[in-house]
């Protein structure tokens, strides 16, 4: 049986068609594509050959049927679907929608594969009806099409994909051209004629010589070379590298998205990194986040913390984001209203606090670096000393210790209700602690910064005693 007649029987469904062989895969793909004997303006007979040599190794496979509605009549229709692969390209994907309502159909082809690394550019250089128009092409949805002869330009996305030959694309555009030529000869007739003289340029490029450029970013489209594996010498071939723009257009990544190097500050001040660790509690998998803050007046800190969904705990910690500063720094606020329990903290693993009144002094890395309010750096030192102590229950604690420890958490208490006129100084020798000023850029009347030069024993501590940051190579 013919390839048309087996239309009917299989696409249509009709009941009342003489008994049909089985329809191939490839016999199916060329139905879906309306295509009956094969001419310069339909499908090339190197397109259908393409299509039978694909199936030879899978007859079995028929196309998917879908319900679909009709966009002409609004009733209910079918698409098929079939996935089929062309030689020397890769796979596509062929669907037909029918309308038994009002007959109405339409065809279409896109690319089962991914996204190419590349775009890619066909320039073809047209010389020959025989050989040149019969080629067969698959232009994507992507895919810009250009002759610049006439300086026509199909913009992508404005047709859908499709498989076609040169021929057949020239006619595609013309049938566009056309469609509402009525309606402009009644509205602006001007505008109908200078279109009726386009449509007569582009019908007469079939008895010519013009070039056709076919620029796909997705890399999915494709123009036979007829004389393969030799080169064809009318036809180039040309990779790219894609802009933003057209990454944005494909899909690929957003429009305002900038890529930008792993090392940038500003990039990585305005993104959260995650790495997986262990809970320091339970040692299950848990993940850390990590920031980059600026914080106004002072420099870069890094904040770390780490939430655990198995046992719940949490726990963050602040490390500076720059060098060690040249001399230490030594922070005294005096207490004198309850606003100041308020004031921001920065206090890094090398600060050491003292509490004058108290006869308090906490050494440095006793409570780990931090960002937060006094309030909760006197919460974190009473917790510290008063209720997480373990002398102060079992067998290892005494009346008399129990009780200095309760009076001190009773006057941490009083300090954070303002009800006690304390100092609390903040002692850094590698600089990288920091107190609010609530007056700046003003000078604040009751904090004071003092600079000073580090000893001996403080900068064993901090390691820069062996450190050589000059002449390391000799």
């Amino acid at each position: 049986m013919h390839i048309c007649g087996l239309l009917e029987v299989i696409l249509q469904g009709s009941g009342s068609a003489p008994p049909a062989p089985p329809c191939t895969k490839a016999e199916v793909a060329v139905l879906l594509l309306g295509c009956c004997p094969p001419t310069a303006s339909s499908t090339s007979p190197d397109v259908l050959a393409c299509l039978l040599i694909s199936a030879d190794n899978d007859e079995d496979n028929q196309p998917t049927e879908i319900e679909s509605l009709c966009m002409n009549c609004y009733q209910n229709g079918m698409t098929r679907i079939l996935l089929t692969k062309i030689p020397f390209f890769k796979e596509v994907i062929i669907s037909s929608f029918t309308c038994p309502n009002c007959s109405w159909s339409n065809t279409e082809i896109q690319s089962a594969g991914r996204i190419q690394d590349q775009g890619i550019a066909y320039t073809l250089k047209v010389k020959s009806k025989q050989v040149d128009m019969n080629r067969e092409v698959v232009k994507a949805d992507s895919a810009t099409t250009r002759i610049p002869e006439l300086d026509f330009e199909i913009p992508p996305y404005t047709q859908k994909g499709s498989l076609s030959t040169i021929e057949g694309l020239i006619d595609r555009a013309v049938a566009g051209l056309e469609q509402d030529q009525q309606l402009r000869n009644a509205t602006a007739p001007e505008v109908a004629v200078k279109i009726d003289e386009f449509i007569d340029k582009l019908k007469k490029l079939k008895e010519g010589v013009f070039t056709l450029v076919i620029d796909d970013p997705s890399g999915n489209s494709f123009v036979e070379n007829p004389f393969a594996p030799q080169k064809d010498e009318a036809l180039s071939v040309s990779h790219y590298k894609r802009t933003p723009q057209q990454d944005a257009q494909l899909g690929i990544k957003a429009e305002d998205e900038e890529e930008k190097p792993s090392n940038d500050i500003d990039y990585m001040r305005n993104e959260v990194l995650t790495f997986n660790t262990n809970c320091p509690e339970c040692n299950a998998p848990a993940s850390t986040n990590m920031k980059l803050v600026q914080i106004p007046h002072f420099k870069e800190v890094i904040i770390m913390a780490t939430n655990c969904d198995d046992c719940g705990h949490r726990t963050n910690e602040v490390k500076s984001g720059g060098a060690t500063e040249e001399l230490g720094t030594k922070i005294t606020l005096h207490l004198t209203d309850v606003s100041d329990m308020s004031r921001d903290l920065l206090k890094s693993e090398t600060c050491s606090i003292l509490i004058p009144e108290l006869e308090f002094e906490l050494g440095m890395a006793a409570v780990g670096g931090k960002f937060t309010t006094l309030e909760g750096l006197l919460k974190d030192i009473k917790d510290l000393i008063v209720s997480k102590n373990p002398f102060t229950c079992g067998d290892s604690s005494t009346s008399d210790r129990t009780e200095k420890l309760k009076l001190f958490g009773e006057k941490i208490d009083k300090i954070m209700a303002g009800e006690m006129d304390v100092h609390v100084v903040l002692d850094d020798p590698a600089g990288n602690s920091y107190l609010q000023n609530v007056y700046a850029p003003d000078p604040d009347p009751e904090m004071t910064t003092e600079k000073y030069t580090r000893t001996f024993e403080q900068n064993e501590d901090l390691g820069l005693n062996d450190m050589k940051t000059e002449g390391y190579q000799e």
